[in-house]
């Protein structure tokens, strides 16, 4: 006795004949793939596409003065605003230019003075 036998099941022959093919084996086949790519869609997919698009409203809706925090954490007020760039005053005289794409969110007016 092989000591495989014990995590291997090993096959037995069987007197029937060939397996019935059913109708719907083709359709069975195919049918659980594009389940779960429509399932993938729904829960990945288009959340993701839905928030890039109220990311890029948001940054079309930005203006000079409105306050802001980059991604990589940065807190200030709008300066300047370029085609692909946005200078941030993050102290008085003290200015960065980040990517426009860099800017996380949009803070109500006023929440950088009470902080």
């Amino acid at each position: 006795m092989n000591p495989l036998d014990f995590l291997i099941p090993v096959a037995h022959a069987q007197a029937a004949g060939a397996p019935a093919a059913s109708p719907m084996g083709g359709l069975q086949t195919f049918l659980f793939p594009i389940i779960l790519i429509v399932i993938m869609y729904f829960l990945m997919i288009r959340p993701q596409m839905k928030r890039q698009k109220e990311h890029r409203a948001m940054l079309d809706k930005l203006a000079k003065g409105d306050e802001v925090i980059t991604s990589g954490g940065i807190a200030g007020t709008v300066a300047a605003i370029g085609e692909s760039f946005v200078t941030v005053e993050v102290a008085n005289g003290v200015q960065l230019r980040v990517q426009r794409a860099a800017i996380a969110n949009v803070l109500p007016k006023g929440t950088l003075k009470s902080a």
